[in-house]
């Protein structure tokens, strides 16, 4: 009965091992083992040297990750393309049930040298450590990388500019006789290709204009293709919270020149003012990207337009301090009718001896008593009038000074309305050339 069971379970395991095919029977084993056998990855795959292996790219922007004006950066995310054509990696296909198509390990066949020349930054990419070969020996090598490259960024036109950034690829070692790069697709499908784009994000891709182009050097001459990137920003959030608050707060500035310029309440108006500019000019420095070389154009006009609020502000101050500084010396020259002491002027002027005044007759001192009178009413009249040729000089100063900052105020003004209508017209011409591209 043991000899019954144990003829049985070997006849099972014989059905099983023939039912279970072995991975090393199978073609695509066979295909693989006889096409990296006796592969050099470290060789140029190419019968004859002296031609070229010709590279095929293709870029697709999937969207822009960071724009970083401080540093000079541009962080996207692309799908990248390479496919070149491998002379050791064909195989007849009906050799083989007809396969005609497989994915080997990247690092087990030969790849070409490829950068970009704007790298700054380690590429970040996902880890594919497969390509696909197909029967002619045509590789494909497709994957996504987050590329970071330098790029010349201008914020002059900040919120409506438009940056221009390349990215260029080129061999490192290999020059254009050994490797030669080649247009995957048709240029004109490549610059209007938009269809992976993300579009929420706060720039808007334009175009990617391909070109080819030869660099020559002194070690030899080296193929590059070269993308350029062009992307414009979305400038609804900026129009809303800063182009707009700082026209209001220009034209509450501009309001303030209605009042008069002797006005202190006009101070404490353009003081207000000048706070409302600085937490304003604050918000700004953190809104508007800061660039070493290059200064947005609304940073230029508001700051002009601190400046003419501070002028008039200086001059509003020293006008006041000037006419309280008249006032009060106008004041302190006393009148002499006030006094009272004309008597004693008087009696300083024509002094007398006792003895006299004893030997005049009751008459002549009632003449002179009417003389006395008389002349102190002279003297307060002379008084008077000198008090008051003081006091109209004083007002002749003062109405001197304020024609004369009249015109100074006018003059500051017009040129407060220049600088807004430039700065509208310059906005509104910027939005316009920004809507037609």
């Amino acid at each position: 009965m043991r000899l019954l069971w144990s003829c049985l379970l070997l006849a099972a395991i014989g059905f099983l091992t023939t039912a279970t095919p072995h991975p090393r029977n199978s073609s695509l084993h066979r295909l693989t083992k006889q096409l990296l056998q006796y592969y050099h990855k470290e060789v140029r795959p190419v019968h004859n040297w002296a031609e070229a292996t010709t590279i095929y790219l293709d870029l697709c922007v999937h969207a822009v990750l960071d724009v970083d004006v401080q540093n000079q950066k541009l962080k996207t995310s692309v799908w990248y393309r390479e496919v070149w054509n491998d002379e050791f990696l064909s195989w007849n296909s009906s050799l083989f049930d007809e396969i005609r198509e497989i994915s080997l390990p990247l690092s087990a066949i030969w790849a070409p040298d490829i950068i970009i020349n704007e790298f700054v930054d380690t590429e970040r990419s996902p880890d594919l450590p497969y390509v696909y070969v197909n029967s002619s020996g045509t590789i494909s090598n497709y994957k996504p990388i987050q590329v970071v490259s330098a790029c010349n960024l201008q914020t002059y036109a900040f919120p409506f500019d438009i940056q221009n950034c390349s990215l260029t690829f080129s061999s490192i070692l290999h020059t254009v006789e050994d490797l030669d790069l080649r247009f995957l697709r048709n240029r004109e499908d490549i610059k209007h290709d938009k269809q992976a784009f993300l579009n929420d994000s706060e720039w808007e891709l334009l175009s990617v204009s391909p070109a080819y182009n030869i660099l020559q050097s002194s070690a030899g001459d080296f193929a590059q293709l070269q993308f350029n990137v062009v992307i414009r920003r979305c400038p609804l959030a900026y129009v809303v919270s800063l182009l707009i608050p700082s026209i209001f707060l220009m034209l509450v500035d501009l309001g303030s020149f209605y009042l008069p310029p002797n006005c202190r309440a006009r101070i404490v108006f353009k003081t207000s003012v000048l706070v409302g500019y600085t937490v304003f000019r604050v918000n700004l420095s953190d809104e508007v990207p800061r660039s070493a070389g290059c200064t947005s154009l609304i940073g230029v006009f508001f700051t002009v337009c601190m400046a003419l609020l501070v002028l008039s502000l200086s001059k509003s101050i020293l006008l006041v301090k000037f006419l309280y500084d008249e006032r009060r010396s106008g004041q302190e020259r006393p009148l002499l009718c006030l006094r009272g002491d004309s008597d004693v002027d008087e009696s300083r002027l024509h002094p007398r001896t006792p003895h006299e005044e004893a030997k005049e007759s009751p008459v002549r001192q009632e003449h002179q008593v009417q003389s006395g009178t008389l002349k102190e009413v002279w003297f307060q009249l002379q008084s008077i009038n000198n008090y008051l040729r003081t006091q109209d000089q004083v007002y002749q100063q003062e109405v001197e000074w304020l024609a004369l900052l009249y015109h100074f105020d006018q003059l500051l003004f017009r040129s407060y309305l220049v600088v807004l209508g430039l700065y509208t017209v310059t906005l509104c011409s910027l939005w316009a050339l920004w809507s037609s591209l």
